[in-house]
Formats: C-alpha cells, sequence, structure tokens
C-alpha cells in the first residue's frame, strides 16, 4: 500500500506543506517560517545537516507522509539519531505509513551506528504518545525545552 524511499530535492514543496499541516495540528501554522529554498540548501547543499524518508501511496504516487532527522552527539551516550518530525497526512493517518516511516528511520539509526534515537511528543498529543509507546519507547517528562530564536540572539549579543 505504501512505499518507503530516500528523499530527493524535488520532494521538497510536498515536505513542506506536511510540515506546515503538523504546524497547523500543533496549533502553531504561524511558527513555520522555512522555505523551500531553505530546506534545498540545509539538506541538499555542500553541507547538508538534514536527511528524510517518504511514504509514499502505491495507488496515486502521491507523497502522504514523511521522517525527517538528523544526527546530534550526546556526551554520555555518543552519536544519536534525532528524529525531527514523522508526520502522516489526515486522511492517510492509521493505515501503517506512520509505522512503516518509523521503522526506517530506526533502521536509519542503526545502519549508522547510532547509539539510539531521540525525538520529542506534544503531552496532549495522545495519538502520537499511544504509537510510541507501542514501541516500549521511554517517555521522560523530566527536561524542560529550551529555545533563543536568531533575533534574541542578535539582541543578546549587540
Amino acid at each position: 500500500m505504501y512505499q518507503i524511499r530516500e528523499g530527493k530535492i524535488e520532494d521538497l514543496p510536498r515536505v513542506l506543506e506536511l510540515v506546515k499541516e503538523l504546524a497547523l495540528y500543533e496549533k502553531a501554522p504561524e511558527q513555520v517560517i522555512n522555505t523551500v529554498e531553505k530546506m534545498e540548501q540545509d539538506g541538499f547543499g555542500p553541507q547538508p545537516v538534514f536527511g528524510f524518508y517518504v511514504a509514499i501511496k502505491e495507488a496515486t504516487q502521491e507523497i502522504i507522509g514523511i521522517s525527517i532527522y538528523y544526527y546530534r552527539y550526546s556526551t554520555w551516550k555518543g552519536k544519536r539519531l534525532y528524529l525531527e518530525d514523522i508526520v502522516v497526512t489526515e486522511s492517510e493517518r492509521g493505515n501503517g505509513a506512520g509505522k512503516l516511516l518509523f521503522d526506517q528511520t530506526m533502521q536509519k539509526c542503526l545502519d549508522d551506528g547510532c547509539s539510539g534515537m531521540t525525538w520529542q511528543v506534544l503531552d496532549w498529543n495522545e495519538p502520537a504518545i499511544n504509537f510510541y509507546k507501542k514501541y516500549g519507547a521511554d517517555l521522560d517528562g523530566e527536561w524542560i525545552n529550551c529555545n533563543l530564536q536568531d533575533y534574541q540572539i542578535r539582541e543578546i549579543l549587540k
């Protein structure tokens, strides 16, 4: 029903659409400032910083899901794969595409010699939490996320 493959540069317009769909679901559509052009540079430029997989519905050849990842380094655990986003368009959820994407991303983690995989899930996103629980994932509510935006950093460093 679905085919999973590595993402290609020509997939990026659809990838960004799915990112925006996720942001709408997470009640933060105004926070998406990324562009296809930035994604081209960041994913396919001289120093790529992310990779991704796409789920294609075989019947229509439409991209209906994505898994975007990158690598981080833990001083405690070494090289880790960070799953930034996994998104399946609403009409295709519950049909197995998310599982296929997640499984492929876990395989990438192992293939690349990572010590494990890390990601975040919103505490109110029960469908996602239940999905990850099926895998036996450790859900740690102890850590607090911290962020500074580029404009804040510029102001601080003046």
